[in-house]
């Protein structure tokens, strides 16, 4: 696997990003950013020349604007963004450019990883393919994987992989050694060494025999894999690589300003829960495009009946009962890799670890797109915060 060495000042005493370290402060600064470097990916392909849809700016200064941290201390907005992290922020409002920022490294046109807000990327994807009649949302996953049907995912179908309702007994906890996540970073090529038995993202998930307490449907439980598993249905339902779907569906016609990456696993599957890399504009253009209801360069992009089912549906019970509510994680529901933030402005989007998110909000008419590079993977009162910060601005802004 190439290496490469970190660019400007070092940040440890050996300087040098690996497969081992990419995903540790303060490596993670210069791994998100260049994560090709070290995994390999396909790209997806963005559009050219006219094509490309113009930002055009409407600048607004939020960098004073007082935004409020995990302590409860109130700060200027700006300062409040290099205090958690953020590595690149767009900030559009009607389609324009309100506000954007770098730090740590990243620049415009550079590509960071999405960490999980790549599942909702991947659960749009699912709607242009069950607007085309290419997939059924209500069909068991393993009519498309008959490699599925000795797993866990026998029973399960195509919406509960979409609503992350599989009753499934693994536990995404990042920070335990002995726990399911190590192996399964393997099997996806993230970490050194192989997964055990030499098995890809494929033959891991495929293995994945223990279900959980309850029936599926029943409660929202987070698991990455659920997404990985959706990234192989969507390929045998459409086809075609994950991709070239996503290029030819979503990314060129959307007006993308420059291509995107999606990571690989030893076989070429890819990691379609958390994989996709993009640039900060380009993340806040999929934002303004959803807003919009699935339309962007004047065309109906995503399906609108999909949009709306997102913004409308997902089981707030199943949420109730699922393993982030005892969190306080700010959200009502989640429906096809979405969660609803807060029913009263209808905000929408996705959220990933060390600090990916991306923040809709239909009734002030803002995108909010944002990448970090936060140390801890996950972090809930930085999380409520954060949401609780997207508001302010939201309102902000609204009120021009």
């Amino acid at each position: 696997m190439k290496q490469q060495l970190m660019q400007g000042a070092p940040p440890g005493p050996e300087g040098q990003v690996t497969l081992a370290n990419w995903r540790q402060s303060p490596f993670s600064k210069w791994g998100f950013r260049n994560l090709r470097s070290l995994v390999p990916t396909a790209a997806v392909a963005g559009a050219s020349g006219s094509e490309v849809t113009t930002l055009r700016e409407a600048w607004r200064d939020l960098g004073e604007l007082e935004l409020v941290d995990a302590a409860g201390q109130r700060m200027p907005g700006q300062r409040y963004l290099r205090a958690i992290n953020i590595d690149g922020l767009v900030v559009l409002r009607r389609g324009e450019l309100a506000y954007e920022f770098y730090d740590n490294g990243l620049e415009t046109g550079q590509q960071h990883i999405l960490f999980s807000v790549s599942k909702s990327v991947t659960g749009a994807l699912a709607g242009v393919l069950a607007d085309r009649g290419l997939l059924d949302p209500d069909r068991p996953a393993a009519d498309y994987a008959p490699e599925l049907k000795n797993s866990v995912y026998a029973s399960a179908t195509v919406r509960h992989l979409l609503d992350m309702t599989v009753s499934i007994g693994f536990s995404e906890d990042y920070a335990d050694p002995n726990g399911d996540m190590p192996a399964y970073r393997r099997a996806v090529g993230w970490d050194p060494g192989g997964a055990v038995g030499g098995a890809d993202l494929r033959g891991f998930l495929a293995r994945l025999k223990t279900p959980g307490d309850g029936a599926h449907g029943a409660a929202f439980h987070y698991v990455s894999v659920d997404t990985d598993t959706l990234g192989w249905v969507l390929e045998r339902a459409g086809g075609a690589p994950f991709a070239q779907m996503l290029s030819e569906w979503i990314w060129r016609p959307m007006g993308a300003e420059r291509e995107a990456w999606v990571t690989l696993d030893s076989f070429g599957a890819p990691r379609a829960a958390g994989g996709i890399c993009m640039t900060t504009r380009d993340l806040a253009r999929f934002g303004e495009m959803m807003r919009r209801g699935g339309v962007a360069n004047g065309r109906q992009i995503i399906p609108a009946w999909w949009v709306d089912d997102i913004r409308a549906n997902g089981d707030r019970d199943a949420w109730r009962r699922g393993n982030f509510a005892a969190m306080d994680f700010p959200a009502s529901r989640y429906r096809s890799k979405w969660y609803v933030f807060d029913e009263e402005t209808g905000a929408f989007g996705g959220a990933g670890i060390h600090g990916q998110w991306l923040y809709v909000c239909p009734t002030s008419e803002v995108v909010i797109a944002a990448f970090s590079s936060q140390p801890d993977a996950a972090d809930i009162p930085y999380s409520v915060a954060w949401i609780a910060n997207c508001k302010r601005i939201a309102r902000e802004l609204g009120r021009s």
